[in-house]
């Protein structure tokens, strides 16, 4: 295969130029294309690929369990392997056009039992911790802190995580059409949710059943974007015109980058730093104070736009 063709291909398995941030098209993008070649041939599938990445990531966060700096970098290395697996597994399932709702599920799963794993081992951690260099043995004396703090830092966490997706989902949605993206509608999986059955198909139904009310959450906190969708839907069905699409995939790219800030290597610098610091309780505080204030300010600036299209087409309509 010639340099230009492997370029080709591996350019075919990022989702988008506009989506793609900087650090994972220098560096996670290039090793996880390496890894889904090596997978496509030995015949390796995604989710057996997302499996693995469950495992690396959970010991890494185990390692931060321990206050030992050489033990956290460990875990730092493996937290950076198990995202090259799940930057793999993508890469992998558009190489092969093995695409699947169970392994985006699965995808998003992945990164879940991760940072679970990681907030109860800082929460661990802390609790008999009696040198912190900036709130002392705090958390040792009153361990329901520290519990409340990663309860609320996760709440936010996946919150964050979750309407990042749905807007990256939505941009891919003009700039690639239908068969582009992911994007759910809430209506369509109520109706083949109603079609299976618990008893002969459990497994399924009971994923799907999650999977509905994740979406269900997401459209619950963009009403304007669900107005925008209906009128979309309305007017002209699931054939945008180009120039439509081209003028909201030019409002909503800027705001692409606060969606790459609220993903994974945002989340792991922040926690890297406050490990090295040696306050790794301080991650859960920019979740909860810096992270939630990029999600509000992205979120305002995307219902705006989607207000100002909607005038735009009844506009055009009257």
């Amino acid at each position: 295969m010639s340099l230009k063709s492997l370029r080709d291909e591996y350019r075919a398995t990022l989702k988008s130029k506009d989506t793609e941030e900087t650090i994972d098209l220098l560096f996670y993008r290039p090793i996880g294309f390496a890894w889904a070649k090596l997978c496509a041939a030995v015949g390796i599938t995604p989710n057996v690929i997302t499996i693995a990445s469950i495992f690396i990531g959970v010991a890494a966060g185990v390692m931060f369990y321990f206050d030992n700096l050489w033990y956290n970098v460990i875990g730092m290395l493996l937290l950076i392997w198990a995202n090259s697996f799940d930057s793999a597994d993508g890469q992998l399932a558009r190489m092969t056009k093995q695409y699947s709702r169970l392994g985006r599920i699965l995808d998003g799963v992945s990164g879940d039992l991760w940072f679970v794993t990681i907030y109860f081992a800082i929460c661990f951690r802390m609790i008999q911790c009696v040198n912190d260099p900036l709130v002392g043995d705090l958390f040792v004396q009153h361990h329901w802190i520290i519990w409340t703090i990663a309860i609320v830092a996760g709440i936010c966490h996946a919150k964050q995580a979750a309407m990042a997706d749905y807007y990256r989902q939505f941009h891919l949605y003009f700039l690639k059409g239908k068969e582009g993206s992911e994007l759910e509608r809430v209506e369509l999986l109520d109706a083949k949710l109603s079609r299976m059955s618990w008893r002969k198909e459990f497994g399924a139904k009971l994923v799907l059943f999650f999977y509905r009310n994740y979406t269900a959450n997401q459209e619950s906190m963009t009403p304007a974007m669900q107005t925008f969708r209906r009128e979309l839907r309305e007017r002209y069905g699931e054939e945008l015109p180009q120039e439509l699409r081209d003028d909201f995939r030019r409002a909503s790219l800027p705001l692409m980058k606060y969606t790459n800030w609220l993903s994974f290597n945002m989340r792991t610098i922040t926690l890297f730093i406050a490990l090295f610091c040696r306050v790794p309780w301080c991650y859960f505080v920019a979740e909860i104070v810096i992270f939630n204030a990029l999600l509000i300010y992205m979120w305002r600036r995307h219902e705006a736009i989607c207000r100002r299209f909607i005038n735009s087409i009844k506009q055009q309509a009257v």
